[in-house]
Parts: C-alpha cells; sequence; structure tokens
C-alpha cells in the first residue's frame, strides 16, 4: 500500500492536472454540462428546487450532498440568506450552509442571482475539488482528508472553527493525538488546548500548512496500521500508545535525504 504522505503529494504536487483528469471524466463531464447548460435559466428559489439534477450538483459542490433530501431546512437557509446575522445560515455552526446562501442569494440578488460567475463556474469549480476529494477517499480516506484541510483551513479563523468541522478535527486530532474523550470536555477548554499546540495563524502560511499536513500523513498511517512503510513498521507492534509526530516526521526525512 502506497502511504498516505506520497498518494497526498502526487494529488496536490500538480494540482492543475489533478482536476483536469476529474473533470475530464465522463460522468464528471456530463453533470457539468447538464448544470452549465440549465443553472443560467433558473430565476428563482422555486426553479432552483424543481431542477433537481441542478440542485443536487450545487449540494455537492459545497459538499452538502448528504442533505440534499432536507429541502426544507436548505429553503430557510437560503430565503433568509446571510446579510442579517441573525439568519438561519449565520447561526449555523457549519460554515457550508453560509457559503451556499452566498451564492445562491435569491433574496438579495433576486433573478440575477444565478448569471453571477460564482454560480456558475465557481460552483463547477467546486464540485470538481469536491469529486476529487472524494475520489482519492475511495482509496484512502487520509489523503482525502489531507486535501479537504489544504482547501477548507487557511479559511479558519479559530480553534473554535477548527472543533466545528469534523474533517478539519479530524487532521488536527490525528496530528497532534488529542484523545476522543477530549470531546467531552467544554468547548473553551478544548480551543484552549488547541491553541497551545498551535496557532492559529499558521494555517494561512503555506509552507506551514504544508509541513502540518505532511505530519497529518504521517500519524494517519501510524494510528491507522498502515504498514507499507518499514519506518510505520517498526512501531506497529510497539506497546506505546502513542508515538511522537516530530519523530516519525524526523525518520521520514531521514528515509527521503533529508536532514
Amino acid at each position: 500500500m502506497i502511504s498516505t504522505s506520497i498518494s497526498y503529494q502526487r494529488i496536490s504536487g500538480d494540482m492543475d492536472k489533478s482536476l483536469s483528469r476529474v473533470s475530464s471524466d465522463r460522468i464528471v463531464t456530463r453533470e457539468t454540462n447538464y448544470y452549465l447548460a440549465n443553472i443560467g435559466t433558473i430565476k428563482s428559489l422555486d426553479e432552483f428546487f424543481d431542477n433537481d439534477r441542478v440542485y443536487k450538483y450545487a449540494m455537492k459542490a459545497f459538499g452538502l450532498e448528504d442533505m440534499a433530501y432536507a429541502k426544507g431546512l436548505i429553503r430557510k437557509v437560503l430565503e433568509e440568506g446571510v446579510s442579517d446575522p441573525k439568519s438561519f445560515a449565520n447561526r449555523m455552526s457549519d460554515d457550508r450552509f453560509v457559503e451556499l446562501a452566498t451564492v445562491f442569494n435569491f433574496s438579495e440578488n433576486g433573478e440575477t442571482t444565478t448569471a453571477a460567475k460564482e454560480a456558475q463556474q465557481g460552483v463547477v469549480d467546486l464540485y470538481t475539488r469536491q469529486t476529487l476529494e472524494e475520489k482519492a477517499g475511495d482509496d484512502n480516506e487520509g489523503v482525502r482528508l489531507a486535501l479537504y484541510f489544504e482547501r477548507a483551513a487557511p479559511e479558519v479563523k479559530s480553534a473554535y472553527g477548527l472543533l466545528a468541522d469534523d474533517a478539519l478535527w479530524a487532521v488536527i486530532k490525528t496530528t497532534f493525538g488529542f484523545p476522543a474523550e477530549m470531546a467531552n470536555a467544554d468547548i473553551d477548554k478544548q480551543a484552549k488546548a488547541v491553541e497551545q499546540r498551535m496557532d492559529i495563524a499558521d494555517l494561512k502560511d503555506p509552507e506551514k500548512l504544508a509541513k502540518l499536513i505532511q505530519r497529518f500523513t504521517i500519524m494517519w498511517d501510524a494510528t491507522q496500521n498502515v504498514t507499507a512503510d518499514p519506518i510505520l513498521n517498526l512501531f506497529s507492534n510497539s506497546r506505546s500508545t502513542s508515538v511522537s509526530a516530530d519523530l516519525l516526521l524526523t525518520l521520514n526525512q531521514l528515509k527521503h535525504g533529508g536532514t
């Protein structure tokens, strides 16, 4: 089995090529062509919901495919928009709903909503990236998490943002070895524990972000018992309940000729 780090680098190292490969997939091409041919004809929220194929394409683009069935909830999100801090989308802990309501802001933009670039090519780009991550996850969930973290983490403004997103939190929890029991603690204490281990501002620094993701991929393989890498084999039968991410990172760099 190829390590999570190598699989992730193969995709992330040439993202344009990776995305192009996904966009040329027969099913992706078919659905994208349909979306682009029809989204501009939709002039109201009712029409958006009535075209189930367009609606589901948009939901997948924002990572909300599993919520597509909840049309009543999504309608409320889109009807109230995002301008009011107390709107339904703004009161939810998941930023994906805010992003959806920002692009499909029928409440403010009316019939011109779907003519905007964000609602057309912008949604297509999101759909392609979402599909790329899903396909990567079919082979290795750790790669999907790493790709999602690379995309979403720079937008996080606080430790609470990491805690509120299950996928982002999975990366942080694995990277720093936070125990599952931590979820039972007061949310403010959880946030403080995260802030003691990392500087949230580092997520906006490409080099520091890349290093954190590298740490995650190494720890993911260690904790998931991926033993294709002989370095990880040294620890797979260890009685130790945890392995230092710094140690594994150092060993990984030495193995590949680093210093």
